[in-house]
């Protein structure tokens, strides 16, 4: 009997500190799979706000992009694209769209451009918020065809 507790205790002390870590450890945020919210107002009016710093001063205060922003600049990088009909960003599913915004354009080998990752400047929440506001310019068939993506 006295063998069985001196075996049993470092056990219940492992699955004990397993519980507390499972419990206690910071949660890593994952926005994996995440949908935008075009129709929400709230979350628009904030992506809207957070646009107005961050992204217009190179995407354009009404989403219209950098002119000639098919070519490249001197340099070999890319410039600003618009994020209205004109542009491709509604040809992105919504993860892609939030992976860019975070990591900027890492997932694309040999692809420069001026975008900085945002992983440590936008909460999760506030990269939903100015994704929301993005897709809600978008006409309600580029929207349909932009959630066609998303399935």
């Amino acid at each position: 009997m006295y063998k069985r507790r001196k075996i049993f205790w470092p056990y219940f002390s492992i699955f004990i500190l397993l519980i507390g870590l499972a419990i206690f450890w910071p949660i890593k945020s994952d926005i994996t799979g995440t949908r935008l919210d075009a129709k929400d107002t709230k979350l628009v009016a904030q992506g809207k706000k957070i646009y107005a710093i961050h992204c217009a001063s190179c995407h354009g205060a009404r989403l219209e992009g950098q002119p000639n922003w098919r070519s490249k600049k001197p340099e070999g990088r890319f410039l600003a694209p618009p994020h209205d009909n004109s542009g491709h960003t509604w040809h992105h599913s919504d993860t892609k769209l939030i992976d860019t915004v975070k990591n900027s354009f890492s997932y694309i080998p040999g692809y420069q451009s001026d975008m900085p990752a945002f992983k440590n400047i936008l909460t999760d929440e506030e990269t939903i918020a100015v994704l929301s506001f993005i897709k809600s310019h978008w006409s309600p068939e580029y929207q349909a065809s932009q959630e066609k993506l998303n399935q």
